[in-house]
């Protein structure tokens, strides 16, 4: 969880329609400047005269390996390729860096983000690497009770009891938490680097999560409150996404010595929603690029990467790079925009055809303070009714001002996106008063985040695969094409979809360049 004002390219709309630069710092007017440079955390594909005018007219530059893209993964990668005496460009289709995170400023010099942003336990590589560059954490506010809002009843409950993050709903509690235990017993099973190879692999790869959510619970509200996890870990309707691809995620949220438990993806205390990163969680990605300083090139969108047996070249509108290697980061269906010479393999190619974005509208208001934390609740909610069906405290780690996030995710997101903002925001506003009392009301800033409408992303949090595409395609997800390499958040084996799986891609793809130079 936790990606996401209406966004267009590099801007954010905050409530009452003003728009404001992106408060990420490191822009072509920052420290990162390349004038004809930058490119694409994945690549627009240009129209044939365009590329080959492209390719004709653009200035050359040579390096030993080009990364395309400047999010946790790739500057990870580039990170470990300097590091190991390699020269390297990394181009950045956006005008800043950090892909699917982002900093928003709220006044005063703080600031809440409006993508990926929380760490937890077997996170290990995002936390080590924060801590290497400076930047240290502080827990999610978790003191009180949660609430769970279910057929017009506001319950209040502590979520240190039996059943963990499930409330304790009257007819569906028992039910769903037996259903996370079935899930944590099939999830064992499935080797992390390799899914499609689980003994039960067919069965699992030929439903969904619906088909299995119909068939072993019985109770409307055990089925709902399944939704509402899985809506909150995937930003998808259980319909949407492969039995197998559910099973994956809930074994690749650990790391290699630790047993994985679908629990740590909804919980916050001790899982994925554990600690904030001070500064925000775009400042890693801001910290690393200032190190690899004008080897980060922003503002090119990579339009054609073409290989032969000595080497590749990627081209821009305005740049070209001849290279030994080339590292391609994103969401594999933004990659698959790019134009590759030759042809990728059709393995490839089809992959990135069914490997679709989840849907999600992130959604913050801030108030003068978290007056939730004096009614003695965490600011966390769970809702059977939306469009917000959870949420969050916020706040910068003094605790001021106040600030509640929620998320609109999956169908709903799908339906509240077509809307207007004022009704959006007017339909979140009221989730957020029936969760917390009429002073959720008047706020003093509103944001919202559409990933979905982020030319460079087109959705959050993590792509996801619908069943068969596992079994017929997984090998394609990370295997390299000649001097081709892929990373990204989707590519990692654990942590698939958070930052610590992309920082984690951004490294594994450095360790096959560097061996193969």
């Amino acid at each position: 969880m936790g990606t996401q004002v209406c966004r267009v390219a590099g801007e954010v709309r905050a409530a009452g329609g003003k728009r404001k630069r992106d408060g990420g710092g490191l822009t072509r007017r920052g420290l990162i400047k390349a004038g004809a440079a930058g490119a694409a955390g994945a690549g627009v594909l240009a129209q044939p005269a365009q590329a080959r005018g492209a390719r004709r007219r653009a200035p050359g530059r040579r390096a030993d390996v080009v990364v395309v893209g400047a999010g946790l993964s790739g500057l990870s990668a580039a990170r470990e390729l300097v590091a190991h005496g390699r020269s390297v460009l990394v181009l950045e289709a956006r005008d800043r860096v950090g892909g699917r995170t982002l900093n928003h400023p709220i006044g005063g010099g703080k600031i809440v983000e409006v993508g990926g942003e929380w760490v937890g336990p077997t996170q290990d590589r995002v936390i080590a690497l924060a801590s290497e560059l400076g930047i240290g954490t502080f827990k999610t506010y978790n003191q009180g009770n949660n609430v769970y809002y279910a057929d017009g009843t506001l319950l209040p409950y502590s979520s240190g009891g039996p059943l963990g993050p499930v409330p304790p709903d009257p007819t569906g509690a028992v039910e769903a938490e037996e259903a996370i235990v079935l899930i944590n017993q099939m999830a064992a099973t499935v080797p992390v680097q390799a899914p499609w190879t689980a003994g039960n692999a067919v069965a699992w790869d030929s439903q969904t999560l619906e088909t299995w959510k119909q068939t072993y619970l019985h109770t409307d509200n055990g089925r709902a409150l399944l939704d509402v996890g899985i809506e909150a870990v995937f930003a998808a309707e259980p319909r949407d996404v492969s039995l197998l691809f559910a099973l994956f995620y809930t074994a690749s949220a650990t790391n290699e010595t630790t047993a994985p438990d679908i629990n740590r993806l909804f919980s916050t205390a001790g899982g994925a929603q554990d600690s904030r990163l001070v500064g925000g969680s775009q400042l890693i990605s801001l910290k690393m690029a200032a190190a690899l300083g004008r080897r980060v090139l922003l503002s090119q969108p990579v339009r054609i990467i073409s290989q032969t047996a000595s080497g590749v070249r990627v081209s821009t509108d305005h740049l070209s790079v001849s290279a030994k290697h080339v590292i391609v980061t994103g969401p594999p269906s933004i990659t698959a925009l790019i134009r590759y010479e030759p042809d990728l393999p059709f393995l490839r190619a089809q992959l990135t055809q069914r490997y679709p974005q989840g849907t999600v509208i992130k959604c913050e208001a801030v108030y003068d303070t978290p007056f939730w934390r004096q009614q003695g609740l965490t600011g966390q909610a769970v809702s059977l009714t939306g469009p917000v069906k959870v949420t969050f405290d916020n706040s910068p780690p003094d605790g001021t001002p106040g600030v509640m996030l929620g998320f609109i995710e999956g169908q709903a997101a799908r339906q509240y996106g077509q809307m207007s903002p004022d009704s959006r925001r007017a339909a979140v506003l009221q989730n957020f008063v029936t969760y917390f009392g009429a002073q959720a009301a008047k706020p003093r800033q509103y944001i919202e985040m559409n990933w979905s409408a982020e030319p460079w992303t087109r959705g959050c949090y993590v792509g996801f695969t619908a069943p068969g595409v596992l079994l017929d395609y997984g090998t394609a997800i990370r295997a390299p094409i000649g001097r081709l390499h892929w990373a990204g958040a989707e590519t990692s084996d654990y942590w698939n979809g958070y930052m610590d799986g992309a920082v984690r891609s951004g490294q594994r793809a450095a360790a096959e360049v560097l061996a193969a130079l």
